[in-house]
């Protein structure tokens, strides 16, 4: 979800960049799985004027809200629906919405979320502990912290956290609960671990809290693989990652999906029968400009990187894909396209 200067004026990261790396072309048809506060679907859909469209996905409905006022001018173009990325190609098949040339994912919060949630996503604002991307998720930070175990709250924080000092804040956070609010978690946390620095000792603790609320990791490993079967010909994969634990996930994802065999070392023949459907547009991750950074400080962890579809123009030809490809420039709104009615007499025949 992209980063913003304040709750009103949205910043989207990296914009031109991302443009560049998706793209986007006239008429074509984009994803944008983390829609938030819709800076970077907006320009999107400018990008593919004439004829393109574009489907928003975004777990928060505050967000949703916002997207839609945000892209309300492009109509027809564009359809936001309130959903997890991690149901991605369930989304796509639900709105006939397949194969696409574009897919980004903007990993992250927005400051709406940091700064008007009122879902304790920051200990700068005193909030109940939620960390829910969507209301309507079981399990909140508050569960996490007051009903886990000392141990599993220590693997959560260094594993989630990367925090070395996980267990100490695990022990402090058990004896000192329960803990109800942002500013109490805080202020045990920055008790226990001296601040060092600017980085308060509360940050990596929230990371891991928020991480493991709303399975962000596992989401998005489910949502990268099927993400893959959704692009077309040339279509291009494009991720913004903010900490290291994504940006591992997407790096790993990309470079193994862009190589052969991928049998542990000393195989003495390949047994994975893996192949290739990306390639590496970019080798080295992109990051933002000093410029961008002195704008738009929250932009100074973002890490983007690009893979593209190598499927065949042959292997479309092969199957109705090729028709809803080549459609995909008439532009005409939001109809079962042809590959996907092929697709589901095969299933239904099954």
């Amino acid at each position: 979800m992209g980063q913003e200067v304040s709750s009103l004026v949205h910043t989207p990261v990296l914009l031109n960049e991302t443009i560049e790396a998706l793209d986007v072309q006239a008429g074509g048809r984009y994803i944008d799985c983390t829609v938030g506060g819709g800076g970077h679907a907006a320009a999107i859909l400018e990008s593919s004027s004439p004829g393109g469209q574009l489907l928003g996905i975004d777990a928060d409905p505050e967000a949703v809200k916002t997207a839609q006022a945000r892209l309300e001018a492009f109509g027809k173009s564009v359809l936001i629906v309130n959903n997890n990325f991690v149901n991605l190609e369930a989304i796509c098949i639900k709105h006939d919405f397949m194969p696409v040339h574009g897919i980004l994912f903007d990993l992250g919060l927005s400051s709406q979320q940091l700064n008007g949630s009122g879902r304790g996503f920051s200990f700068q604002h005193d909030a109940p502990l939620d960390m829910r991307f969507n209301p309507e998720q079981r399990v909140s930070a508050a569960d996490i912290v007051n009903a886990s175990s000392e141990s599993e709250l220590a693997y959560i924080i260094r594993t989630y956290g990367e925090e070395s000092c996980g267990y100490r804040i695990a022990r402090r956070i058990v004896r000192e609960r329960p803990l109800k609010t942002t500013a109490e978690l805080a202020r045990v946390i920055e008790q226990t671990v001296p601040r060092k620095g600017r980085i308060h000792p509360a940050t990596k603790t929230f990371q891991a809290l928020r991480i493991a609320v709303n399975h962000e990791l596992e989401n998005l490993e489910a949502a990268l693989k099927q993400a893959v079967r959704l692009l077309g010909f040339e279509g291009r994969l494009v991720v913004i990652s903010y900490h290291s634990l994504e940006d591992r996930i997407v790096k790993r994802f990309m470079q193994q999906e862009s190589k052969g065999c991928i049998c542990p070392p000393g195989t003495p023949s390949c047994i994975c029968k893996h192949t290739p459907c990306l390639k590496l547009i970019s080798r080295k991750v992109i990051t933002p400009s000093l410029e961008e950074v002195s704008r738009n400080p929250r932009s100074r962890s973002a890490r983007l990187r690009v893979a593209e579809s190598i499927i065949t123009q042959d292997e479309w030809c092969e199957t109705a894909d090729r028709l809803c490809f080549l459609g995909a420039t008439g532009a005409r709104g939001w109809k079962k396209p042809p590959m996907l009615k092929e697709r589901l007499k095969i299933t239904s025949a099954n």
